[in-house]
């Protein structure tokens, strides 16, 4: 059982390190990693867990989605935003056939993910604001 658990934390730490590339790098989602990291240390260690609900990394990024399950407007534009404007220069940088196909289909899958995603409203997102 203990090895169970071992793997069950470094599979979480494994994730939070994808994770924290995806906050830098706009083109990786931050969000499903982060949930898959919770979902790993909640059944690897209620110790790990604890720290991790209690980091910034958490608090900024999860909080809100896993209470309520959406984004405020601003979260997705600026989730979105950054994708759009890096994708877009690729695209029309080289003119590869098949990398252009995927750019399209990216931001056409990102783009109605973020549509069909609950937007938290701005009286909503106060209660996380004074949090911080």
């Amino acid at each position: 059982m203990e090895m169970k658990k071992s793997l069950f934390i470094i599979l979480g730490f494994l994730f939070l390190g994808i994770a924290v590339v995806g906050i830098v790098l706009p083109i990786l989602p931050t969000v499903p990693f982060l949930l898959l990291t919770s979902f790993f240390f909640v059944r690897g260690s209620d110790r790990v867990n604890d720290w991790f609900v209690n980091t910034k990394v958490y608090q900024k990024h999860l909080i809100v989605f896993k209470e309520k399950g959406g984004l405020s407007l601003k979260a997705k534009l600026l989730i979105l935003i950054p994708v759009y404007v890096i994708l877009m220069a690729l695209f029309f940088a080289k003119d590869i056939l098949a990398m252009r196909i995927t750019i399209v289909v990216l931001l056409l899958v990102k783009t109605i993910v973020f549509i069909k995603m609950k937007t938290i409203s701005p009286k909503e997102m106060r209660q996380y604001d004074d949090a911080e």
